[in-house]
C-alpha cells in the first residue's frame, strides 16, 4: 500500500522534523502491513464483537418521583412569581 507522509501530516496539521517523518513511514507501513494480513484472513462462522469482554449496561429502571427540590429552592429565593425565580432586567433591548 502507498501513502506519502507528508500529506498525512499535513492533513492531521502534524509540523514534522525530517527524522520524524522517517520514524512515522515506518510505523505506519507497518501497521498498514498488518491490517493487509488481518484482511486475509478467513472469518467466516466467527461472530462479531463491539468489545473483547462481555459487558452489559446495568441501569436502574426509571421510576417517575415526586420532586419538592424547586419549591425549596422558590422559598429560598428574594421573589418568585409561579414556579419561576423573579429577577430585575438586565438587558435593554434597543430598537
Amino acid at each position: 500500500m502507498s501513502f506519502h507522509i507528508e500529506k498525512i501530516a499535513e492533513l492531521a496539521r502534524l509540523h514534522l522534523k525530517p527524522e520524524e517523518k522517517t520514524k512515522l513511514e515506518k510505523d505506519l507501513g507497518a501497521i498498514l502491513s498488518y491490517v493487509e494480513q488481518l484482511k486475509g484472513l478467513d472469518t467466516t462462522g466467527v461472530e462479531t464483537t463491539s468489545h473483547v469482554l462481555n459487558l452489559e449496561n446495568v441501569y436502574r429502571p426509571d421510576e417517575v418521583v415526586v420532586s419538592t427540590v424547586r419549591d425549596k429552592a422558590l422559598k429560598q429565593a428574594p421573589q418568585s412569581e409561579a414556579s419561576f425565580f423573579k429577577v430585575p432586567k438586565t438587558v435593554d433591548k434597543e430598537s
